[in-house]
């Protein structure tokens, strides 16, 4: 037992720099172990209406501070230094193998521009304008939709479709938004949404707008079937989206058209602005006003932060990734319904 934190250690610093081939990641792990560990997962912890990933936080925090407080009173403080700095070091390496085994390997997985008819050639400004001008029809059609709570049975029942025809072996499980305790964090931030890698369930920002609900929660929940990238979690959403509700195809449609106006050069998207309808316009407005009351501070460390995770995780992009979708949408070669094509060997 007393071996046992060093061989924790030493087995989370073995899996961080040990390299496994991607196509062996996703046919044991992404289409193998996980396929069949998320639904058990998702489904246990769907069972609790608070997010568990707070709790486990609180016990773990509380636990710690009452281990280095003994330690401290039978010892001295310099004794309390160094047991909570082996305590950190060993909770940090288990944290992080328990994170690779339940989702953090899908980093690793083959991208998903090597499974679909992918072509870089594609990626033009004209096909990238008759796109976003697509978008504009799109939104300007569906603006009156009404708007559902985002997480309905259609959108799930569109993204496991999608998840199918990306090649999935198993239909993933969703899971209905949480409440958390980093609801403030989240707001000042601007911080949409989270997927919980510990125990695979989602929080959403609570501030979200009605139109913009539906979008999110497809990508947190494209999260849970496995696609870690954030321009490829996008990727599905966007086609979860537009398979689902009106209101539904909405949002994905508005979120599409936000991606691909911005890789756009500046008199194309004032062009493409003043083509969307007044009501369109409104939601964007509404949109910015809500990301405008986030705090710049918090927004820029939470960003500084979160790049690192991703280049940590061998997203080279980092922040970026979100929107490499703009790659995946015009790059991909798609049937008239919009069915993605996969490669073909």
């Amino acid at each position: 037992m007393r071996r046992l934190p060093l061989a924790i250690v030493i087995a989370a610093l073995v899996a961080a720099v040990v390299p496994i081939p991607a196509a062996t990641i996703e046919r044991l792990y992404s289409r193998g172990f996980y396929a069949r560990l998320q639904p058990v997962v998702t489904t246990a912890s769907s069972l609790v209406p608070l997010a568990l990933i707070d709790v486990a936080v609180v016990l773990l925090l509380a636990a710690l501070t009452i281990t280095v407080t003994r330690v401290w009173r039978r010892s001295g403080w310099r004794a309390a230094l160094r047991r909570a700095a082996g305590l950190l070091v060993v909770i940090a390496a288990a944290v992080y193998l328990w994170f690779l085994l339940f989702w953090g390997l899908n980093y690793r997985r083959v991208p998903l521009e090597e499974k679909l008819a992918y072509d870089a050639a594609r990626i033009r400004r004209e096909p990238a304008l008759a796109f976003a001008r697509q978008t504009v029809d799109r939104v300007n059609a569906l603006v009156a939709s009404p708007h559902t709570a985002g997480a309905d049975d259609e959108l799930s029942s569109a993204l496991t479709d999608v998840a199918h025809k990306l090649g999935a072996t198993r239909p993933p499980i969703v899971a209905r938004p949480k409440r958390s305790l980093l609801e403030p964090y989240f707001r000042a931030a601007a911080i949409d949404g989270f997927t919980d890698p510990v125990f695979l369930e989602i929080v959403v920002n609570p501030d979200l707008l009605p139109f913009e609900r539906p979008a999110v929660i497809a990508h947190e929940w494209a999260h849970l079937a496995g696609y870690a990238d954030e321009s490829e979690a996008n990727f599905v959403a966007w086609l979860a989206c537009i398979r689902a509700s009106p209101g539904a195809r909405y949002s994905g449609w508005l979120s599409a058209y936000e991606h691909v106006s911005a890789a756009l050069p500046r008199d194309d998207r004032l062009a493409l602005r003043a083509a969307l309808s007044p009501a369109v316009v409104a939601d964007l407005t509404a949109s910015s006003q809500r990301f405008a009351r986030s705090s710049p501070a918090v927004r820029a460390a939470a960003n500084r932060a979160y790049d690192s995770y991703l280049k940590a995780n061998r997203i080279e992009e980092g922040l970026a990734n979100y929107n490499a979708v703009v790659r995946l949408m015009l790059g991909t070669e798609f049937s008239p319904e919009w069915d993605p094509q996969l490669r073909r060997e």
